[in-house]
């Protein structure tokens, strides 16, 4: 949902921040009651166990993705011995749930992202005009979002105006998938018409299209997904309380990461939520192996980092399978290898024996595949070099991580 996450005022003041917070976790607690603290991926996880005896399987196998991750780590933790395979993609380091998660992670990750549709703009330069290189493309996306921030632009017909703010939780949603970054190169521009007060009939289209609302159903709530994702970040671990650090926090995000302005440092719900019905269950590791770990380089919500994060919690129990593409999902995004090695496991049950990574995957290259071998258990030594170009091995990786 536009705006679920916070963004200080132009300023940095998180005051309005802090009391919008305060004002969402008390009506949620009006609304649900004792049982709000009950909203949690271990009760989740239960339910999902709960599924399986209805089945009358005996282990259960799952795919899960962002969030879902999360609960595929914590139900093998809670029934290691009905797990049968996990492929798990775009993740959450568990020592990070969840406020380290978004306060540690997001604004790097969003550093790694942006360059890829700063390149699409400026690729367009002369035709959209917001910079030739991926320098210049940023300091006009920072430009406009101070001015939105400082002045919000009203598209008619269209509630609430455009502000900054909402320019980056818009950003944030369409940088999750590749397909989307043309539409977002032109949001930017017709943002950036609207703020000037010279927006055409095509801006104003692209503009329309960017915040209509999807279609209702009868049967699921508009606020679903919004809802039930605050429910169970706030759930499943408690957050640091009380506006003042967050206040410290934001400002140093702000100055360290601009692209994001402190939104992953700043104040959400949690903070005054209800302390958690039962700790964080704490990941197993090692163990069968029964876990596929598949991380795009360049995810800004997961970022990379969460990825290494969650393979070094599991051990020798998963594989990983890292390629260095942009975007929240993996499977089906255009790397045949990573399609490959999820598809194989889930058939056959068998890991690659390597944790794996793959430099970057167009639509007009073919990825080569040639040493990734869905075979035996045994890990490799791990290649003193980078990932860079082909294949290397993780010890690499995390070194290029900085």
């Amino acid at each position: 949902m536009p705006g679920l996450f916070p963004c200080s005022a132009a300023d940095g003041s998180i005051a309005k921040n802090a009391a919008h917070a305060e004002a969402v976790a008390e009506r949620c607690a009006a609304k649900t009651g004792e049982n709000l603290r009950y909203y949690n991926t271990a009760h989740t996880a239960r339910d999902m166990d709960r599924i399986r005896q209805a089945l009358g399987e005996k282990k259960i196998s799952s795919w899960g993705r962002s969030y879902g991750i999360c609960l595929g780590a914590v139900y093998r933790s809670l029934f290691q011995d009905r797990t049968d395979r996990m492929a798990l993609e775009s993740n959450v380091a568990p020592a990070k749930v969840w406020a380290g998660q978004v306060a540690d992670t997001w604004g790097r990750g969003m550093a790694y992202r942006f360059p890829d549709t700063a390149r699409a703009a400026a690729a367009q330069a002369d035709a959209l005009e917001p910079g030739t290189d991926v320098a210049e493309v940023t300091r006009t996306y920072l430009a406009l979002a101070d001015r939105l921030d400082r002045g919000p632009a009203r598209l008619p017909g269209v509630s609430p105006p455009l502000d900054g703010a909402m320019l980056r939780n818009m950003t944030y949603a369409l940088l999750l998938e590749n397909d989307a970054l043309p539409v977002l190169v032109n949001f930017w521009k017709a943002a950036e018409n609207l703020s000037h007060g010279s927006a055409t009939a095509a801006d104003t289209q692209v503009l329309q299209q960017v915040f209509a609302a999807p279609a209702p159903s009868a049967e699921i709530p508009a606020d679903n997904q919004a809802t039930m994702f605050m429910a169970l970040t706030c759930g499943d671990a408690a957050w640091p309380e009380g506006p003042d650090g967050y206040a410290a926090r934001t400002s140093a995000d702000r100055e360290r990461w601009p692209l994001t302005a402190g939104t992953p440092a700043n104040i959400w719900a949690c903070a005054f939520w209800d302390r958690p019905a039962e700790p964080a269950v704490e990941v197993v590791k090692g163990g069968s192996r029964d876990t596929l770990i598949l991380q795009n380089r360049r995810d800004h919500a997961t970022p990379w980092e969460s990825g290494v994060g969650l393979h070094k919690a599991l051990g020798r129990g998963s594989a990983y399978v890292g390629v260095d593409n942009g975007g929240h999902y993996l499977y089906g995004r255009g790397s045949a290898c990573a399609d490959r090695a999820a598809v194989g496991f889930l058939s056959t049950g068998r890991l690659p024996d390597k944790d794996l990574c793959r430099t970057d995957v167009t639509g007009k290259q073919r990825p080569r595949c040639d040493r990734l071998r869905a075979a035996g258990t045994r890990g490799g030594p791990a290649p003193r070099r980078p990932c860079r170009r082909g294949w290397t091995g993780l010890a690499g990786v995390l070194r290029s991580v900085r």
